[in-house]
């Protein structure tokens, strides 16, 4: 059972990574074509920084959405448990790992954010 939502979890996120793969191989495809003297027409060119920094927002929203199914699969759980102390525990172990999960998300990510925006601000 394990296995099975493994691999549709996989799954779901290879599907989630499919627009931002193509959105950079257009990119770099239109940069091959300006470098070799084609004219890009109606093209908004997006630095790297940019870009990454859509995948980033992708892939956190993407966590946000995971720890809310995780959340809601607890929760349904625990409320179904009919007083079984087993299932009770099951989901607030979830519950608890699932925070644990969201604030390590989200200390990386400021962690991040701020040693970026102090490294730039130096060097300008």
């Amino acid at each position: 059972m394990l296995k099975k939502y493994l691999i549709l979890s996989l799954m779901a996120f290879g599907l989630l990574l499919v627009p931002v793969v193509n959105v950079y191989a257009q990119d770099l495809s239109q940069d091959i074509a300006k470098k070799s003297g084609y004219e890009v027409s109606g093209v908004t060119s997006a630095t790297l920084s940019q870009t990454v920094g859509k995948i980033i927002k992708a892939v956190l929203g993407f966590l946000g959405t995971v720890f809310l199914a995780l959340t809601v699969y607890a929760g349904v759980l625990w409320m179904t448990a009919g007083g079984n102390e087993e299932k009770v525990e099951k989901a607030m172990g979830i519950i608890k790992t699932s925070v644990i999960g969201l604030i390590i998300i989200i200390a990386a990510y400021s962690i991040t954010y701020f040693v970026l925006t102090n490294a730039f601000a130096i060097t300008s």
